[in-house]
C-alpha cells in the first residue's frame, strides 16, 4: 500500500479468507436448495398445494442467487487494475442489487399466479398431509441455513453473504406461512392454501425491494451513516499535529469505506511535515475502521498556541515537538 502503511487492525479477514467463507457457505446453500426445491416442487403438485409449489419457485430462485453470489465472491477478490483502480469491491454490491432484482421478480410472478385462484371462486382440489409434512421440514431447514450464513457473513464481514443470510431468513418465515396455510387448509379452510401463497408472495416483493433500493444507494456512492462518520471524524482529529478537519466525505466501495478529506495544519510547518501528519492520520483511521483508503489535502492555518507552549520547553522547537508527539502516538 501507499507509504508502506500495514493494512488496519480493524480491517477484518483478508480477501482470501473471505472469499473463501464465500464460495463455502454458498455451495452448502446450493445443495440445500437444490434438494429443497425439488422437493417441494413434486410433493406441491402432486399434493394439491400452490402454497408448497410458491415455496419451491422461491427455493429455486435462491439457487440463482447462489449462482450470482459466487460470480461476484469470485470477481470482487482480484485486486486493483487499470480498468478498476478502486479495486473490484462494489461486485459484492452489484450482486446484491441483482439478488434484489430477483427477487422482486419472483415475488410478483407468484403474486399473478396466486390471484386468480382466490377470485375464480371454483373450489379447490384438497391438500394431502405431505404437503405439511414438507413445509415443516423446508422451515427447520431454512431457519438453520439462515444462521449458518449469518455467523459466516459476520465472521468474514461480508454484506454479500449477510445479504444471503437474510434471503434465507426470508425463506424460513415464508415457509413458516406456508405450513400455517397448508395446516388451516387441512383443518377445512381450502382458501388458506392459496393465501398462504399469496403471503409469500408480498414477502418476497419486500425484501427484493429492499435488497434493490439498499444496493442502489450504495452504487450510487452513499457515504456512511453518522455514527461511522462521527468515528473516522473522531480519528482524524486526535492525531497529534491536525488542528481540524472539512471537507470530509465518504462513499461505500461494497464492504470497505472510501475516505476524502482536507486536514487543517498549522501553516509553519513544511511540507515534509505536514505529510507526516497526514500519513499519521491515514493510518490511524485505517487502524480501527473498515476504511479502504483515506486521501487527504492538509491546508495551513495559524496555530499561536503551540507557540506560546513552545517558549516553555527550552531547546526543543515546536514543529520537532510536534513530530515526535506524533511518532510517539503513532507507534503506540
Amino acid at each position: 500500500m501507499k507509504d508502506g502503511l500495514p493494512l488496519q487492525g480493524d480491517r477484518g479477514p483478508g480477501d482470501l479468507e473471505r472469499q473463501a467463507a464465500g464460495f463455502r457457505s454458498t455451495m452448502v446453500s446450493v445443495l440445500l436448495n437444490t434438494a429443497l426445491s425439488v422437493g417441494q416442487f413434486l410433493i406441491g403438485i402432486l399434493g394439491n398445494s400452490a402454497a408448497l409449489v410458491a415455496d419451491a419457485i422461491h427455493s429455486f430462485s435462491d439457487l440463482l442467487s447462489d449462482f450470482i453470489v459466487l460470480i461476484a465472491n469470485r470477481h470482487s477478490a482480484k485486486a486493483a487494475d487499470d480498468n478498476h483502480p478502486y479495486g473490484h469491491h462494489r461486485f459484492e454490491t452489484a450482486a446484491s442489487l441483482g439478488i434484489g432484482v430477483l427477487l422482486l421478480v419472483v415475488g410478483v410472478s407468484m403474486l399473478r399466479s396466486v390471484y386468480p385462484k382466490l377470485t375464480s371462486g371454483e373450489p379447490l382440489p384438497p391438500v394431502h398431509q405431505a404437503a405439511l409434512v414438507a413445509a415443516l421440514v423446508t422451515l427447520a431447514a431454512k431457519e438453520l441455513l439462515f444462521r449458518y450464513l449469518l455467523r459466516e457473513g459476520r465472521r468474514v464481514r461480508s454484506t454479500m453473504l449477510i445479504a444471503n443470510a437474510w434471503h434465507a431468513r426470508s425463506d424460513a418465515a415464508s415457509s413458516l406461512v406456508v405450513a400455517v396455510g397448508i395446516a388451516a387448509s387441512l383443518a377445512g379452510f381450502p382458501l388458506a392454501d392459496p393465501l398462504a401463497a399469496l403471503v409469500v408472495g408480498l414477502m418476497i416483493t419486500r425484501v427484493g425491494w429492499r435488497f434493490f433500493v439498499d444496493a442502489f444507494h450504495d452504487l450510487m456512492d452513499r457515504g456512511v451513516d453518522a455514527e461511522t462518520e462521527a468515528r473516522i471524524r473522531t480519528h482524524l482529529l486526535a492525531t497529534p499535529g491536525v488542528l481540524g478537519i472539512h471537507g470530509l466525505k465518504t462513499r461505500k466501495m461494497g464492504d470497505m469505506i472510501w475516505v476524502e478529506v482536507d486536514l487543517e495544519l498549522d501553516g509553519d510547518l513544511t511540507i515534509r511535515e505536514g505529510h507526516e501528519i497526514a500519513v499519521a492520520a491515514r493510518r490511524r483511521v485505517m487502524q480501527h475502521e473498515a476504511v479502504l483508503d483515506v486521501m487527504t489535502h492538509f491546508d495551513p492555518v495559524s496555530h499561536p498556541i503551540q507557540s506560546a507552549a513552545a517558549e516553555k520547553v527550552p531547546g526543543v522547537a515546536p514543529k520537532n515537538r510536534l513530530n515526535e508527539a506524533m511518532k510517539e502516538d503513532v507507534d503506540s
